[in-house]
Formats: structure tokens, C-alpha cells, sequence
């Protein structure tokens, strides 16, 4: 028998895909806290979102990427490059599809790019609890025909299945490394930032239509107790003014509700109590204006 210890191996996953997949729910599964935010929205994650897996003998930094897509404006090329420019940077690669869906353009759109790349690639079908298990050895094929992958792992980021066996099998291929992270370390994002995105997240569940597309938050402050709750004051910005009406609702009862929304999150990831101050702004076509977009914290030129 073996009794050598086992040697501590460590590297960096990125998770990629088309937009509503999964990757997300993924993330925030293998981590055990929510550090993604999640909504039935396309183009929810518009940032690269580091999440840290550590077990005693590993730590796995896996990247959420934006999902790639066509751009339609700056803050789309942002996002586009964000994910493209993981495929050099990581040890691995998780190519993530969903089993409802049919194979299609975008999916190999993403393909072509991946069979650029040197990095190790496996396939991960998304959403098996949705499909017939007698339809996955066809689901896998139409991917796997087009490209070679170290390792297939039909799975459910929502249930659970299967992931501990993507896990395993990516340790397997990791190389001996140091832990770049404490322990309890889960996210490389500051707290703002996270805070940020759970406040966006709530303006993604409960509006329709262009809003979700058109808002950006920013955290104004987050330093200061009054009567032992931590003070956050955010801004909520849109491109239009009727944007801003939608956001605010009836008599503030949409932008109340949010705020009791994001609250509860926000003192679930701190673990301490919050007072929330939010506002609503106008900034007109903020998607393509570069000094907001590098403001809000997608600066492009730091991916080129």
C-alpha cells in the first residue's frame, strides 16, 4: 500500500459557453456560496468572476466567463474579450453546454475558437435532470465529433450530479502547485464588487423587457456603522429616462423591493447587518460611452 502523502496540486479553470447555460449556477455550487449572480436573463455574468475551490489537497481558482455572443455595443466587445481572453491564461478549460438545447451557431462559433487553443478542454452538458438519459450518448456525440476533449462530464450545476466527478477528474490532470488563496477564501472580488452585482441582480429578476440589459450598479460607499449596521449607498444607472421610471415603480414600490431584496442577500454574503441606500440615475447609451464603461469596472484595454 501507498502511505506516501498525497501531493498538493492547484491551477486555473475557466468555465465557457453561450450565455443562460449554467455557468453561474456552477460556480456557485463548487464554491458553496453565492459569488455569480444568477437570473433567466442572457448576459447575467458581464465580468470574469473567480471562484476558489480548496480541499487539503488542492485548490481549483475556477473563472466564470461572460457567455460569448455577438457583440452589439462596447460593453458587448467587453464581455466577448473578457472570455477569450481566459483560453490563454488557464490551466483547463470547461466548455459548458445545456442538454435542452440543440446544438447550434453559437456553439460553434465558440467551438472554432476553442480548437485554436492548446489548453486542455472538457465538455461539460449542463441541465441532464431536464433531458431523457437515453438521449445524452447523442447530446455528447455532436460535440464530441467536432472536437476532442480530456473528458466528458454530463452533469446538473443545479442538482449536483456528477459534479464531484468533475472534480475528481480535473485534480487527475492538475499539476503539484502552492494554494494561491487562504482556505476560506472564495472569490477574488472585492465585496463592493459582489455587493454590486447582487443589487443588479434584483433589478435583473423583477424587470422585463430592455431594462435588464440597460442597468449597471455602483456601489457609492460601504465603510461606515451607524447603530452596528454597515452603511452601502448604491446607484442604480440606466440609459433612458423612462428606464428610470420602470426602476423606480408606483410610488418606489419596484426600487423598495429591490432594496429589501438585495438586503437580505447582501447580509447573507457579510454576515452582518446592512442599512441599503439605493438611487436611480440616468446615463445616457452607457454601454458604449468608454470613461463610464472603465468606471463601472469594464475596462477593455486592461484584456487587449
Amino acid at each position: 500500500m501507498d502511505t506516501k502523502e498525497k501531493q498538493f496540486v492547484s491551477g486555473f479553470v475557466a468555465i465557457v459557453g453561450r450565455p443562460n447555460v449554467g455557468k453561474s449556477t456552477l460556480m456557485n455550487r463548487l464554491v458553496g456560496e453565492k459569488v455569480a449572480i444568477m437570473s433567466d436573463k442572457a448576459q447575467t455574468t458581464r465580468n470574469k468572476i473567480q471562484g476558489i475551490y480548496t480541499t487539503d489537497h488542492s485548490q481549483i481558482v475556477f473563472v466564470d466567463t461572460p457567455g460569448i455572443h455577438k457583440p452589439k455595443n462596447k460593453l458587448d466587445d467587453y464581455m466577448d474579450a473578457a472570455a477569450l481572453s481566459t483560453f490563454s491564461e488557464v490551466d483547463a478549460i470547461l466548455f459548458m453546454v445545456a442538454a435542452d438545447d440543440k446544438i447550434g451557431p453559437g456553439d460553434r462559433y465558440i467551438m472554432n475558437l476553442l480548437s485554436q487553443t492548446k489548453t486542455p478542454l472538457y465538455l461539460l452538458v449542463n441541465k441532464i435532470d431536464l433531458v431523457h438519459p437515453d438521449t445524452l450518448p447523442e447530446i455528447v456525440a455532436n460535440y464530441t465529433d467536432e472536437l476532442h476533449f480530456t473528458g466528458v462530464y454530463p452533469i446538473s450545476a443545479t442538482q449536483g450530479n456528477n459534479v464531484s466527478d468533475m472534480l475528481a477528474g480535473l485534480e487527475k490532470h492538475l499539476n503539484p502547485g502552492p494554494q494561491y488563496y487562504p482556505e476560506d477564501q472564495i472569490t477574488d472580488h472585492p465585496e463592493y464588487f459582489v455587493v454590486a452585482e447582487l443589487i443588479r441582480e434584483q433589478v435583473l429578476q423583477l424587470t422585463r423587457q430592455e431594462i435588464p440589459h440597460s442597468v449597471a450598479v455602483l456601489v457609492d460607499s460601504m465603510n461606515s456603522r451607524i447603530e452596528g449596521k454597515l452603511q452601502i449607498h448604491a446607484t442604480i444607472y440606466v440609459e433612458r429616462d423612462s428606464q428610470k421610471g420602470i426602476v423606480i415603480g408606483a410610488g418606489g414600490k419596484m426600487m423598495k423591493q429591490m432594496g429589501i431584496n438585495a438586503r437580505r442577500e447582501i447580509e447573507v454574503l457579510l454576515g452582518e447587518k446592512v442599512n441599503l441606500k439605493l438611487w436611480v440615475k440616468v446615463q445616457k447609451n452607457w454601454r458604449d460611452d468608454p470613461k463610464f464603461l472603465n468606471q463601472s469596472g469594464y475596462n477593455i484595454k486592461k484584456l487587449e
